[in-house]
């Protein structure tokens, strides 16, 4: 969005780019939400707390042809559950067309390291030190000098990518394979697989997936929906590939706001989005681009 002001030269330094399949780049791992089932007892201080699975959600406003379930409609083992239409991203164009559209508005992309924030002031393409930084390290920001935030840590989220198909999307509010173990099934558009989890695992830096793990999230996928496999259960599963990914959570909510480091530099910060920052990026995106357009206001009010 800050690149729709030719005005700005900006310029993205990143470890990961699209493309790249790492511990630490959560994004090409995610799915996104759609048959929504409840367990009473997950909605009274669960492991697991996401506004999804509340009984009078926010989103029953927002999104197209939400209905309450019919008690003959639920997933055995459920007390409730919910049909809406929503959004499945597949992640492996998205992200290619997000870097592609940076590219196209004059967006310069620079692979780095960074150790310390003040370091990125010093990366911009133009030869001169950046105005402005924009913080989105993510889970990064727990350790990049400057930043250090305690607040950060990771929820380790396991999946398993199939070549099954399956819709409409189902996720639930919990299993009966522990706190940190969860069910959903998420098709992608674009001959992108089906997604298969998961785990919600919170302080877990594993970045191997456990196989004990990934055998329970097929046993509970198929057991939810056994045309996934036309009934040939986890066996009838044509696995493309295992993965992990760290959801970059941050105890308080996510971080917002403008800081200035100690040579005067600005700084917005924009991470610590968990498991909801495809929801949540374009009104985070219009929250720093209002952040930065108050900071170029007041510089301009100083010349």
């Amino acid at each position: 969005m800050l690149s729709k002001n030719k005005n700005n030269k900006i310029t993205v330094v990143a470890k990961h780019m699209p493309g790249d399949y790492d511990i630490e780049y959560a994004s090409p791992w995610a799915g996104a939400n759609s048959l929504i089932y409840r367990r009473d007892g997950d909605l009274v201080g669960g492991y697991f707390p996401d506004g999804l699975f509340e009984k009078d959600p926010w989103f029953k406003e927002v999104l197209p042809k939400y209905r309450e379930l019919d008690s003959s409609e639920v997933l055995p083992g459920h007390d409730s559950g919910a049909e809406v239409d929503s959004i499945c991203i597949n992640t492996a164009i998205y992200l290619p067309w997000l870097l592609g559209q940076c590219l196209k508005a004059g967006v310069v992309v620079k692979r780095h390291i960074l150790t310390h924030i003040s370091e990125a002031k010093a990366l911009s393409h133009t030869g001169k030190a950046a105005d402005i930084i924009v913080n989105a390290t993510g889970l990064g920001s727990l350790k990049l000098g400057g930043v250090e935030d305690k607040n950060m840590a990771p929820i380790r989220g396991q999946i398993v990518v199939v070549r099954n198909e399956c819709t409409p999307m189902v996720s639930t509010s919990g299993t009966n394979d522990g706190p940190t173990e969860l069910l959903y099934i998420m098709q992608r558009a674009g001959g992108g697989g089906t997604i298969l989890g998961g785990t919600y695992d919170k302080g877990n830096w594993e970045s191997q997936p456990d196989p004990n793990i990934a055998q329970r999230i097929m046993t509970r996928a198929v057991a939810a929906r056994p045309g996934l496999t036309d009934n040939k259960g986890v066996e009838g599963l044509s696995i493309v590939r295992h993965g992990v990914g760290l959801r970059p959570f941050r105890e308080g909510g996510v971080r917002i706001e403008e800081e200035k480091l100690a040579d005067g530099t600005c700084v917005v910060h924009n991470y610590g989005h968990s498991g909801w920052g495809y929801q949540g990026s374009y009104g985070c995106a219009e929250a720093v681009v209002e952040l930065v357009e108050e900071i170029q206001r007041q510089h301009k009010a100083k010349l």
